[in-house]
């Protein structure tokens, strides 16, 4: 059995200014959305030409993508007020380093594109170190990014990158998981749960739930040693473990929660059902399962288009299949029930859980 992360810090209360949390948002938001932009004036599709992406989706109504992406800013503001969990600290709160972060994100973004003209719509590694311990699809350079999951250039600028990606929204999408999770076990005394953060990369989730959750044991799990070093200065947690999502180093029944953000869009689907059964193996009776991934064209057919863009822009060979993907089904199969939606912007977030009783496991999914 691994052991977990219990850092001895009392619980704190949380509450804040939701004003002054919009306002510091607003300037996450201007500073990533303006990096964004920049990097979206140097990339083009994936596919020979731009014109030969040619989007089937409809445009969203004039408005609506902004709405949507203000909403996200809200929730999370909203969650904070309710002292839900801390003030996010995943803002440019220091100038110069916010600066140099930009910098170093734009100059890949131009040798990103340089490479991608070079060499198509798909990057697999084969330079990995010991390529035996690790699946095909995990050597895929997602997003193209410079080094795949293998590098610490890489794990040191995946935060800026997905900031800029979506325009600051990166972190309160993420945290829909986080606000679901910390309402099911308001008033729950953390020093008895046990969280284990699946696939924690770079450690900004992480980070959040150490927040959220000070006195419970936390880990973190994720196949690159270089993310794990990332994870470990962003978080402060540390337990980390390097294991493959399919073979979790967890004992049956071990786990109070687990929670998985952005892992199953970059699955293959044999591969999906084998974590989603892991997952349900390590939780315990009553335990619970924190997802929260890209939406689904069928979540919101007004941003259908952009989802559509994503993997014409991107490397992401497997969000065809995942956008297809029955989630609750899925989850369902392995023996897993929802119990709360939420989502924001372009991510969805899904709370489930391990039934105590058989009958409650054999409730049809919704």
């Amino acid at each position: 059995m691994i052991a977990l992360n219990k850092p001895p810090r009392p619980a704190a209360a949380f509450a804040v200014d939701r004003a002054s949390l919009l306002a510091r948002s607003a300037i996450k938001a201007a500073w990533w959305g303006a990096a964004g932009a920049a990097a979206r004036a140097i990339a083009r599709p994936s596919r020979a030409t731009p014109a030969d992406f040619a989007p089937a989706a409809e445009p969203a109504p004039p408005g609506f993508i902004r709405r949507a992406w203000l909403e996200a800013f809200e929730k999370d503001a909203r969650d904070v007020a309710e002292g839900l969990y801390p003030a996010p600290s995943d803002g440019p709160t220091r100038p110069l380093r916010a600066i140099l972060e930009g910098a170093d994100f734009l100059a890949d973004a131009r040798r990103v594109e340089a490479r991608r003209r070079r060499g198509g719509g798909g990057e697999a590694r084969e330079d990995t170190p010991t390529p035996g311990a690790y699946p095909s699809y995990y050597r895929q350079n997602f997003h193209f990014q410079t080094g795949g999951w293998f590098t610490r250039g890489s794990a040191r600028r995946y935060e800026a990158q997905v900031e800029a990606l979506f325009s600051g929204t990166a972190g309160p999408m993420r945290r829909r998981a986080l606000s679901l999770l910390a309402k099911a076990w308001r008033g729950s005394d953390q020093r008895e749960l046990g969280i284990v953060d699946l696939a924690c990369g770079s450690g900004a989730f992480l980070k959040d739930l150490a927040g959220a959750f000070p006195r419970a044991s936390l880990a973190g799990v994720d196949l690159s040693a270089a993310y794990l070093g990332e994870a470990r200065a962003r978080s402060g947690v540390g337990a980390l473990v390097q294991a493959n999502a399919e073979r979790l180093p967890f004992a049956d029944g071990g786990l109070d929660a687990v929670t998985a953000v952005y892992l199953f869009h970059e699955l293959p689907t044999a591969v999906r059902a084998r974590v989603a059964r892991e997952i349900a193996r390590v939780l315990r009776p009553g335990g619970l399962l924190a997802f929260a991934d890209a939406l689904q064209p069928a979540d919101e057919p007004r941003l259908s288009r952009l989802l559509e863009a994503f993997p014409a822009y991107f490397h992401e060979p497997y969000f065809g299949s995942y956008g297809a993907t029955n989630i609750a089904g899925l989850f369902g199969d392995a023996g897993l029930v929802v119990v709360a939606r939420d989502r924001a912007f372009l991510t969805k977030a899904i709370l489930l859980e391990k039934p105590r009783s058989m009958a409650a496991a054999q409730a049809p999914a919704t």
